[in-house]
């Protein structure tokens, strides 16, 4: 396709990276949000969001990129308006669609041809409710078309670029034909389907892949009670072409924006047809367990909490990026709190002082692990590989490192002086920590 007008509404992960990465395939595009301070540092040439390549690729590409306030300036000759905003999830497990219906509302009725693409995650037969909303206000000459995104933070930019696969649900076959049209350039299958098996593709990918991290993580937790090393497992398993290796990371629980709550949208969408989606319901329990279980992890060693200084190494869901949606750092920061304990935290580049409430979060692994009685990994950041070093043991109060993403080598971290939990790694008795775990510490270790 020639150069097209986008409108994209949402300056979030999705809304920027999907703006960004179709000025890049030569489009021209006007992302619309409706936060001031976000708007004014990308017009700034700041960013909002950290997102690996995104800022590099928004310079590159600033002559076909506007980011603007005003809806009516965003859609202004745009024959796209792509829906990227936030659809959280109500406390009753459904969507959240009032932003979407905000920015359908914003739409004018115009007898120009315009399609309307949902990017947002939105719950099975949303297409139907706005293309009957549509009809209602005589914009038969705007189409929809369900394009779900599939772009994990830390790598949404190659996610888009580089795609599994491009999915399209239209009404119309010229809708589809003219949005496949416009990822011309990117080299992926398209699935052409009906709006309502778009919708649930989506769904039903994010709550497989939940599946499979839940699994394996129900898997560690077996195997540490029989003495096999999971990380053999996951690999053992993932040479067979039926299962493959991905998602087979045992870990403390999925976190972020997505699988929590696309999980529980299907799950709701089950029930409210009639069906009860009873693996969801085991994933779902799972998963939060999974995050619980570091905390049974440190009692082990240090009996009570009450008074000891856990530092909490990682805060994002996931490295690579900063969002702290779900993360299962917030988690357990609030059962350490309950439990009595002192908590620090540190994360290259999450902000989490409005997140953490009674966590002191410091700026260096360092700080964090000055006098404390345990460091437990939460996010796999590379900083963090390190740990394990003569300065860290010197540092502690206690040598008990509990590795939540098996970042670290056992042996190594064992031979280093510390005592040693990962997930789903065999133990013993020599991994306890001493009778007697006071140690003599650096005077500014001792003085906090």
């Amino acid at each position: 396709m020639s150069e097209a007008r986008i409108a994209v509404f949402g300056a979030g992960y999705a809304g920027l990276v999907t703006g960004a990465c179709f000025a890049e395939l030569g489009h021209t595009v006007a992302v619309r949000d409706i936060v001031p301070a976000k708007i004014s540092v990308l017009n700034a040439g700041d960013m909002p969001i950290f997102e690996p390549g995104l800022e590099e690729l928004i310079e590159r590409n600033r002559e076909r990129l506007r980011f603007t306030l005003d809806a009516a300036e965003a859609l202004e000759g745009a024959q796209f308006v792509f829906i990227c905003v936030d659809t959280p999830p109500t406390y009753a497990g459904d969507a959240d669609l009032s932003r979407v219906w905000t920015v359908i509302e914003e739409l004018p009725a115009t007898s120009d041809r315009m399609i309307l693409v949902m990017k947002s995650t939105v719950p099975v037969g949303t297409g139907e409710t706005v293309r009957a909303n549509l009809d209602a206000r005589g914009m038969d000459a705007t189409g929809y078309v369900s394009n779900p995104e599939f772009l994990a933070e830390g790598t949404a930019v190659r996610d888009f670029l580089e795609p599994d696969r491009i999915v399209v649900g239209a009404f119309d076959e010229s809708d589809a034909e003219a949005v496949e049209q416009l990822h011309a350039g990117v080299d992926a299958p398209i699935v052409r389907t009906d709006v309502a098996s778009a919708e649930m593709v989506k769904l039903a990918s994010n709550a497989f892949l939940g599946t499979r991290i839940s699994f394996i993580n129900e898997i560690a937790n077996v195997c540490e009670l029989v003495g096999a090393d999971v990380n053999d497992v996951a690999r053992g398993m993932g040479l067979d072409s039926r299962i493959g290796t991905r998602y087979l990371k045992p870990g403390i629980g999925f976190g972020g924006s997505c699988f929590p709550k696309d999980i529980s949208f299907l799950k709701l969408l089950a029930g409210n047809s009639g069906y009860h989606f009873q693996l969801l319901n085991s994933v779902i329990e799972v998963n939060e367990l999974q995050k619980r279980r570091v905390i049974g992890k440190l009692q082990k060693h240090l009996g009570s909490l009450r008074g000891s200084c856990i530092a909490l190494l990682g805060l994002a869901f996931k490295a690579h990026t900063d969002d702290l949606r779900e993360a299962p750092s917030i988690v357990l920061a609030s059962r350490l709190l309950a439990e009595g304990a002192d908590v620090r935290a540190w994360d290259p580049v999450a902000d989490a002082s409005q997140v953490l409430k009674g966590v002191s979060v410091v700026s260096s692994i360092d700080e964090a692990v000055a006098g404390a009685d345990a460091a437990v990994i939460v996010t796999e950041w590379d900083e963090l590989r390190m740990l394990a070093s003569p300065e860290t043991l010197a540092a502690m109060r206690r040598p008990l490192i509990i590795d939540g993403r098996n970042l670290l080598d056992p042996d190594e971290v064992r031979a280093a002086g510390f005592a040693y939990e990962g997930i789903g790694r065999p133990t013993s008795p020599l991994d306890m920590l001493p009778e007697t775990p006071e140690r003599d510490l650096p005077a500014t270790a001792r003085d906090e």
